[in-house]
């Protein structure tokens, strides 16, 4: 068997990314060229990528995207590249991936999607997992849409996109990194494309998050209402935030029949069951924090999907159900779920009172 030796190169777009370079390029060292497009840092970045060896071209930009940006760093990669692999400066990947890629890539892959950990708890284990498609050709490809953009397929064969679970990017952002210009990106490239699903649900969203809760409504439920919006996971994850937004409003039954509706929807996931017992939970209707929690639970499946929320699979549900379950009187349930809950964390002064105050009781009850 012929051994086809095939050029990997890894390329991305960095600003103030200082601190995340000397651990990204040792995760990407395996590639045989890197590529960075600095697009106006004023710290040491530049400098620090020029040391490890890291070809860097330097573009600011008086109207940022992020399509832009991603585009010229590509072209930036050299035209006898097999496979590029676009990653940011906040992500690792495991070592050996390179020979694995080799292994998996065949030449009528166009793209490949991957394991992406997106968030991982304080022991590195993922708590939100998806696939991510960001190892492509080096011709038929380029990236649009100003803020979450996508590879779009521009070649003139057939696109085949394969999927392993072999290579896996890990993600560890910089959660004090400014966000701010993904608002007015996502209104811009809603503007320019109405009819997109995927960043209506992000704009929805963005707004949720700026605390414009009657926009974040209104712009959920266009999205709701788009014919190409048919991935259940996230119509779920809609509805779940137009609850959001009424609880924030104080209007929890309107709030409660969107959660009713994502769990019509994507009954397979964990997420709305689990914002209906934190709605009941701060309505002090326990009972119910207990029955949907068992609902959550009952669901073992994590499935791998970005629209998982990290509450639905960290310590919260065992939370949730142990002061529920305290303040049902059933103090030896309660005790044990304090102690799952505290496996996840186990210093957590809070649960620690708990646990605490839960054994108390049924001392003193016997």
């Amino acid at each position: 068997m012929v051994n086809i030796i095939m050029k990997v190169c890894v390329y991305a777009i960095c600003k103030n990314e200082e601190k995340f370079i000397n651990r990204w390029f040792d995760s990407m060292k395996e590639a045989d060229k890197i590529f960075v497009l600095d697009t106006g840092s004023t710290d040491n970045s530049v400098k620090k990528l020029k040391e490890l060896g890291v070809i860097v071209k330097v573009k600011k930009y008086k109207k940022w995207r992020f399509d832009n940006a991603r585009n010229d760093s590509l072209k930036m990669v050299d035209k006898d590249t097999d496979i590029c692999v676009c990653t940011d400066l906040d992500e690792i990947f495991i070592k050996g991936w390179r020979k694995k890629l080799e292994d998996i890539w065949d030449k009528s892959i166009t793209k490949l999607g991957y394991n992406y950990n997106w968030n991982l708890d304080k022991n590195n284990k993922p708590i939100v997992n998806f696939y991510i498609e960001k190892i492509h050709t080096r011709e038929d490809y380029k990236w649009t849409h100003p803020v979450h953009e996508i590879l779009t397929f521009i070649g003139d064969k057939k696109e085949i996109i394969k999927y392993t679970d072999e290579i896996t990017l890990n993600h560890y952002p910089d959660n004090k990194k400014s966000r701010k210009s993904y608002l007015k990106l996502l209104e811009l490239s809603v503007k320019e494309d109405s009819q997109d699903d995927r960043n209506m649900h992000y704009l929805g969203r963005e707004y949720m998050y700026y605390g414009r809760w009657n926009k974040s409504i209104d712009t959920l439920i266009k999205h709701l209402s788009l014919k190409s919006a048919t991935w259940k996971d996230e119509r779920a994850a809609s509805m779940r935030f137009i609850s959001r937004c009424y609880i924030n409003l104080k209007r929890y039954e309107e709030a409660k029949m969107w959660l009713n509706k994502a769990i019509d929807e994507a009954p397979y996931l964990r997420d709305a069951y689990v914002e209906m017992a934190l709605l009941e939970y701060k309505l002090n209707n326990y009972e119910k924090v207990n029955y949907y929690c068992l609902k959550a639970l009952d669901i073992k499946t994590h499935q791998k999907t970005y629209i998982n929320e990290p509450f639905s699979w960290d310590n919260t549900i065992y939370d949730l159900l142990s002061v529920a379950q305290f303040y049902l009187g059933k103090y030896q349930e309660a005790l044990k779920n304090v102690n799952i809950a505290l496996t996840y964390d186990i210093n957590n002064n809070r649960l620690l009172n708990n646990k605490q105050i839960i054994e108390n009781k049924i001392n003193y009850k016997i």
